[in-house]
């Protein structure tokens, strides 16, 4: 079924939008004829970002001083992108690296 619209399509004269139509058909984004699936994959992400340091302290809640002592002891780097002075800081990695990292750090004398 797939080849012979494929084939229909580049026998005839046809459009971009031809194009963009079968190929939405074949990756599964209409399941009918006409009706566009509501859960687009290719769609923008809720990814939530924090920029520079004053965001990552309010985000944590703390002194920018405290901030920038956390984001150099290494623990954020896997969520900060950093060019230049520009922080970009992934919110969601960074909490869930430094809920990790604090059971990690924990108490060390126990008595």
């Amino acid at each position: 079924m797939i080849s012979v619209k494929l084939n229909e399509l580049l026998s005839s004269d046809s459009t971009v939008e031809d194009l963009v139509g079968i190929m939405k058909e074949v990756l599964g984004f209409i399941n009918e004829p006409g009706k566009e699936v509501k859960g687009d994959p290719f769609s923008s992400s809720k990814k939530h970002y924090v920029y520079g340091i004053k965001g990552l302290a309010k985000l944590l809640g703390a002194s920018s001083s405290t901030a920038q002592r956390i984001k150099s002891s290494g623990v954020l780097d896997a969520a900060i992108s950093q060019n230049g002075k520009i922080i970009v800081i992934d919110a969601d990695l960074a909490l869930d690296l430094l809920r990790i990292s604090n059971k990690n750090w924990g108490r060390k004398y126990f008595k």
